[in-house]
């Protein structure tokens, strides 16, 4: 898993069927709670807003996060850090 810091929301006209209703957030990653230079886009699963730290999950790990397993996904945030 990767700590990371909401810096924004990714607005996307069209999407894969099996993500249409899903929130695309941008990921700042935190490396020793220090903003690096890397982002990720996620894909929102516990309703984190802007500013919050939180969880990502990677890889194949992230698409058992999502009610659809099958969907096309690499990031998945799982976790609000408090």
């Amino acid at each position: 898993m990767i700590k990371g810091m909401v810096v924004s929301h990714i607005v996307s006209t069209k999407k894969q069927d099996s993500l249409v209703g899903s929130k695309f957030m941008e990921v700042r990653v935190l490396e020793n709670d220090v903003p690096t230079d890397k982002y990720l886009v996620a894909v929102d699963s516990v309703g984190a807003g802007i500013g919050e730290v939180v969880l990502v999950t990677l890889g194949s790990s992230a698409r058992l996060a999502l009610t659809d397993t099958n969907s096309p996904v690499d990031a998945v945030i799982v976790g609000i850090v408090d």
